[in-house]
């Protein structure tokens, strides 16, 4: 081999388009996927949420997901639902099973040889995209456009390659999968490979690509690649569970055990894949991708029945002595027992307000030097309470349905906004988590130890206010009335805390010795911010818990409701007259 070519001119050349097909074909691919997602819409949200019904829906639809956004970013979804205790580890693990299916389905569609087409669908996606209105239009074409872009990154890199594949032959070489060292060299290759660029269909695409360009002329040379790429494409769910409870760990750890134990398949019936594949027609891409489809869909059906020991097996390799975080409340089953399932609100509103409040007090530890364990607890907690947000959301709506008395109508729609506050209270912890990274890792701006104890004390207080409104959020309380008036009594001291401290800071600014510097000002400013919009939006879930509607009926907990009834429809009222008006008052000021 003269490895010494690839440093000449050619082989600058040769590189730089192959990295520019590359690119194309990775960002065909983002693109697609975004559109596609889009497309869908929340629908994908309940695409999910039905996967996890039992092991079969839970192959077959998340077959479907991995189609559409290929099994790293499913595993990463999943990976996040998890976290947020939306699913548990065994609902996640058909789903995985069912997402690397679906990314085998989706090689299959980039091995037909369209690319004489790609610079049409690019044409009129783009043109789509800009003239059509609509979201679910412009996704659709976004979605054609990145499909273009794809196979024109494609064809890029196999018109790179052709010129140069009696020169790449020496190199290919090494992957021969008709012996084991071969096999394993090409396995390893291709799971380096895609670890590095995250895409298991980008690093497939190569191999297509050097097969056009027939710099690889056999099924032995390409099916070691193809299979070795799914190891690699785990780092992406591996990279996304880093500060994630043990359970969402556990979920990309299980994505990877998936996808080792089917290279092994696929490396074990190789023999029978190379003699039986060249008995059916078509050509070698199409070889190697059906070859790559059937040793996945194998390897699903193998572990399918035994998915509940498979989930066992991932938590004895990945032992920990910490506590499970508690799931989400918000059972499908409680829906038709309405008083029950509001009450399970009311708990999944505590469950978020108590990762609130972990959170601020992480940020204490973090207030004096910055940590990146730390900084990435705080991010993953907000997105657990915005994913609870989404979740209480739907699942309010899909209670409407149910036929609900007056109170129990008023009372869900002071759960959505006590969740709708819930989220903005985690909104401004991570925005408190901003203001101290950006002061800690810029000029280190520091505050003199008095002052610093002032501080805290006002952060006690306001940390006082959201322990007090977690223990409102109790559905055994008899009167929430009470504990919204104990609330609006430690806001009102948190208040005259607040003032009395903006006060004293203000003093120091002005006074003649100068005693604390103008920027040191600012950051005191932006933190007393956060926490009065902390305490704000507590004292607004007080004032929704204080409404004589604000209970749970312990008589209704077992009644089971019938159906909404159906509303009629309000005729559509012109409101130019409106219109009118408010333009009239407005030229009026």
């Amino acid at each position: 081999m003269n490895w010494a070519w690839i440093f000449s001119k050619e082989g600058f050349l040769l590189i730089f388009s192959l990295l520019g097909g590359l690119a194309l074909f990775l960002f065909g691919m983002q693109t697609m996927t975004a559109g596609l997602v889009g497309l869908a819409g929340q629908g994908m949200r309940s695409l999910i949420h039905r996967a996890t019904r039992n092991r079969v829906t839970g192959l077959g639809l998340g077959s479907g997901l991995g189609f559409l956004v290929q099994s790293s970013a499913a595993t990463v979804m999943l990976v996040g639902f998890v976290n947020a205790g939306l699913i548990t580890l065994p609902q996640a693990v058909p789903v995985i099973f069912g997402a690397n299916v679906g990314t085998t389905l989706s090689m299959q569609l980039i091995s037909f040889k369209i690319s004489e087409y790609s610079l049409f669908a690019i044409a009129v996606g783009f043109l789509g995209s800009m003239l059509l209105r609509g979201e679910k239009k412009k996704a659709g074409c976004k979605a054609f456009l990145g499909f273009g872009l794809l196979f024109l990154g494609m064809s890029t890199m196999s018109d790179a390659v052709a010129p140069y594949r009696d020169t790449l032959a020496p190199f290919l070489a090494v992957v021969d999968g008709t012996h084991w060292r071969g096999a394993l060299m090409g396995v390893g290759i291709a799971a380096g490979i895609t670890a590095v660029i995250q895409s298991s269909g980008a690093t497939i695409g190569m191999v297509f690509a050097l097969i056009h360009a027939g710099a690889i002329t056999s099924l032995p040379g390409a099916y070691p690649i193809v299979i070795g790429a799914g190891i690699g494409t785990c780092v992406t769910a591996l990279l996304g569970s880093i500060g994630t409870s043990i359970q969402a760990r556990r979920t990309a750890v299980s994505h990877l055990v998936f996808n080792l134990f089917s290279v092994a398949v696929g490396l074990a019936i190789s023999p029978w894949i190379y003699k039986w594949m060249g008995a059916i027609p078509g050509d070698l891409v199409h070889q190697a991708a059906n070859a790559n489809m059937m040793r996945m869909v194998l390897s699903a059906l193998l572990l399918l029945p035994v998915a509940g020991f498979y989930a066992k097996g991932v938590v004895w390799i990945t032992p920990s002595k910490k506590a499970m975080p508690d799931g989400s409340f918000l059972d499908d089953e409680l829906l038709t027992h309405p008083e029950q399932a509001i009450s399970a609100c009311v708990r999944e509103l505590r469950r978020a307000a108590i990762l609130t409040k972990r959170s601020m007090l992480l940020h204490a530890e973090l207030f004096r030097s910055v940590d990146r364990k730390t900084v990435r607890a705080i991010i993953r907690n907000e997105e657990v309470v915005n994913e609870i947000k989404v979740e209480m959301e739907s699942y309010v709506k899909k209670l409407t349905r149910q036929r609900l008395s007056k109170r129990q109508a008023v009372m869900i729609q002071h759960v959505n906004r006590c969740m709708s506050n819930l989220e903005r209270i985690g909104d401004h912890v991570d925005r408190l988590r901003e203001i101290t990274v950006v002061r800690l890792t810029g000029r280190q701006v520091l505050f003199e130890e008095d002052l610093l104890a002032e501080w805290f004390q006002l952060y006690g207080s306001a940390l006082k206010v959201l322990r007090l409104t977690i223990h409102s959020l109790d559905p055994e309380l008899k009167k929430f009335q009470k504990m919204a008036r104990s609330i609006l009594e430690a806001r009102d001291d948190y208040m005259k805390s607040s003032l009395d401290f903006r006060s004293h800071y203000n003093d120091r600014l002005a006074g003649k010795e100068g005693t604390m510097s103008p920027e040191a000002g600012i950051y005191l400013t932006k933190y007393v911010d956060a926490l009065d919009r902390i305490v704000k939006h507590s004292k607004t879930i007080a004032l929704l818990e204080g409404h004589s509607e604000f209970w749970i009926k312990r008589k209704k907990l077992k009644r089971v409701a019938g159906a909404a009834p159906e509303y009629a429809k309000p005729e559509l009222v012109d409101v130019t007259d409106y219109l009118d008006r408010l333009q009239s008052e407005n030229e009026s000021i």
